[in-house]
């Protein structure tokens, strides 16, 4: 009887992280639509074209070497346990990934769920760099990203090594349960490295410091884009936990569930009502991306707050990514999405919150560990952008950044009926 509800429960932890896992899958959609629909419509296949070849590319390069750096497995040469692992004989992973040391499930279905998330922090990088960086140039920068650098801050944060053999980020008490550092901080932090040596599009910024708007080409894709990030964000969450056939898992995954959502709402509604008495406009593109400042924030420890925490924490998300938004503007810091201020401001705001309500976690492991992702996500980035920009150059000619990404890199436009020569 023991050994059949073992196999029960090895059976529901394995289909609950694909399914999840899948979900993740689905944000790379979201990612894409929001993309497409904030930058201009000259630039808008290119952009899809980068959302879908960086999927391709997290994919492949996590099977070759990503996995075994992050936690030291072989799958690309035998599998996880061949793919075929019994019960007895089950990868308990989940203690060394420092969630619940109680998860049991197929190593295969780890990798899988693992691997969307390196894909998630190579599609923020995507929107941050728009509209003038080489295609080339981001994809060979996305081999580097996924293959080798999110895989070694990922095994100082869930995997078991130490940073450099000098200190243990869990012993320090560091917790991110779902990656509001690991994942989001991450990819904002490569995507500051290359915005600072790629520069400004052309037109956004004065010769006086004016700052000028340059709108997307469509706001609906943008919006439907948002929605299919809040749906995919329940696996991103929900998934973490790495289990649901118990009890307790079971209604620890409602409380993530609930919680999501409800830090979505606060963010979006801060956002929007920020904007309002700032700009005097119900501002659309803050709406929508205070909602995903609010899931981001919600992420480090989405199963401790109560859902009025997990609204507030949300709600401050939502404040925050607005002056983030505008200060980073102020610097002439050219985000056309609000990638940077979304996943790293909110990202690290998440982090700080996590010891508000996780008593295993601590203030001072959050901010060494905030620290230590940024420091070598940042300064690795940094490297190889600027290794990449001596040698075959990032940034597109005036000529075809006026002319659009799409029918330079693509030859093709996205709305050729549209278009006026």
């Amino acid at each position: 009887m023991e050994s059949q509800i073992s196999e029960i429960q090895y059976a529901l932890n394995t289909f609950y992280l694909l399914v999840c896992g899948a979900l993740v899958i689905w944000m790379v959609a979201g990612f894409a639509m929001l993309e497409a629909g904030l930058v201009r419509a000259k630039n808008t296949t290119e952009i899809l074209t980068k959302n879908v070849a960086l999927f391709a590319i997290s994919c492949i390069m996590y099977l070759v070497t990503g996995y075994a750096v992050m936690y030291g497995g072989d799958f690309f040469i035998s599998g996880i346990a061949g793919g075929e692992t019994l019960v007895d004989d089950a990868l308990v992973l989940a203690g060394e990934h420092g969630f619940n040391g109680d998860s049991v499930y197929s190593g295969a279905a780890d990798f899988f769920f693992q691997v969307v998330f390196v894909a998630t922090a190579m599609s923020i990088i995507s929107g941050a760099v728009a509209e003038r960086m080489k295609l080339w140039a981001f994809l060979a920068f996305a081999v580097v990203m996924t293959g080798f650098i999110y895989p070694v801050e990922g095994s100082w944060t869930w995997g078991s090594s130490t940073v450099f053999g000098m200190y243990s980020l869990k012993e320090l008490g560091f917790s991110d349960l779902a990656g509001s550092g690991v994942v989001h901080m991450s990819g904002a932090a490569a995507a500051l490295a290359g915005v600072l040596l790629l520069g400004a599009r052309k037109g956004k910024y004065g010769s006086s410091g004016q700052i000028y708007a340059i709108p997307g080409a469509n706001l609906p894709l943008a919006t439907l884009g948002t929605f299919i990030l809040w749906a995919g964000w329940f696996g991103f969450n929900g998934g973490a936990l790495l289990n649901v056939a118990s009890i307790h898992s079971a209604n620890l995954v409602a409380v993530v569930f609930v919680n999501t959502n409800t830090a979505a709402a606060g963010g979006s509604l801060a956002a929007l009502i920020v904007a309002r008495l700032l700009f005097g406009k119900a501002d659309l593109t803050m709406l929508l991306n205070g909602a995903l400042a609010g899931l981001v924030t919600i992420t480090a420890e989405p199963s401790t707050p109560t859902a009025l925490q997990a609204a507030l924490f949300g709600s401050i998300g939502g404040v925050l990514v607005v002056f983030s938004i505008i200060a980073l503007d102020k610097m002439k810091i050219d985000d056309p999405v609000g990638a940077i201020s979304v996943h790293g401001v909110c990202g690290l705001f998440g982090l700080l919150l996590v010891p508000v309500t996780n008593n295993l976690a601590s203030f001072s492991g959050q901010i060494v560990g905030a620290l230590t992702i940024f420091i070598w996500v940042f300064g690795i980035s940094y490297g190889v952008w600027f290794a990449l920009k001596t040698v075959i150059g990032i940034r597109v000619s005036e000529e075809d950044e006026y002319e659009g990404m799409d029918l330079v890199d693509c030859g093709m436009e996205a709305y050729p009926e549209f278009t006026t020569k």
